[in-house]
């Protein structure tokens, strides 16, 4: 079947309003920057969103969050993202923070069919027994508060119960890409997309380079086809438009 989109705008244009997203992405690595334009665009808003981060120097899921348009966030990282921050502490935005092994493991568990598993990251500490804050009053008090999980004893070792992710939608980028949905990631552009790609019902690949089935050897496949729904291949400048964040020069 050949999954691949004209346009981003095209790709995600059922995506409605307080639908939720998986998206790819590690810092500005590998994020679906194109496609989140393409959201941007169409001025869907009321998104609850599941990342690693919520972007950073003005790109990626910052466009979506400066304008408003993120009403949750499920994620690990906040790091410099100074807007991301503000709404929050406000009573703006609603934030659940996970573990970042955790998050990766509930979305792999979601894509995989897997309701629920157990870990032993966050026993002992409020990510188990309750109590973070989702959402403040924008006073410095807390509206809204993690519940507690259940925790279990195997081998006489603690565990927390945490639950699998899905969502309606999911977007990713990816190195290369054929028309099936085949793709391959580059590097630590793949700790993330993968994940997320599988975690949405419908998922969503802007690929680098767009190549016809059979061009990538079955082995060198990091994401099955099954997983992804539609493709659009980028421009070239589309595709070298990439952002560092943190620029350090050794002698």
């Amino acid at each position: 079947m050949d999954k691949v989109v004209a346009t981003a705008v095209e790709a995600v244009a059922d995506v409605p309003d307080g639908a939720s997203l998986a998206v790819g992405g590690f810092g500005l690595s590998g994020v679906p920057n194109v496609l989140i334009e393409a959201l941007y665009e169409r001025g869907v808003s009321g998104l609850s969103v599941v990342s690693n981060n919520c972007g950073a120097m003005e790109s990626g899921l910052a466009v979506l969050l400066a304008a408003g348009r993120i009403a949750r966030v499920t994620g690990s990282y906040i790091g410099a993202n100074k807007e991301f921050a503000r709404q929050y502490l406000a009573g703006e935005l609603e934030v659940e923070m996970i573990p970042q092994g955790t998050l990766a493991e509930r979305l792999r568990a979601g894509g995989a069919g897997i309701p629920a598993f157990y870990t032993p990251a966050g026993v002992g500490t409020q990510v188990a027994e309750g109590g973070l804050p989702w959402r403040y009053d924008g006073s410095g008090g807390v509206a809204l508060a993690s519940p507690p999980k259940e925790v279990r004893t195997f081998d006489g070792t603690e565990y927390v119960l945490e639950h699998g992710i899905r969502t309606d939608f999911a977007l990713v980028r990816a190195a290369k890409g054929d028309r099936h949905g085949n793709l391959v990631f580059n590097k630590s552009a793949r700790n993330f997309n993968p994940l997320a790609a599988m975690a949405g019902r419908v998922t969503i690949a802007e690929v680098e380079e767009l190549v016809e089935p059979g061009a990538i050897d079955p082995d060198a496949v990091h994401l099955p086809g099954i997983f992804v729904q539609r493709v659009i291949a980028l421009t070239p400048e589309q595709a070298a438009d990439k952002k560092i964040e943190q620029r350090t020069v050794s002698s």
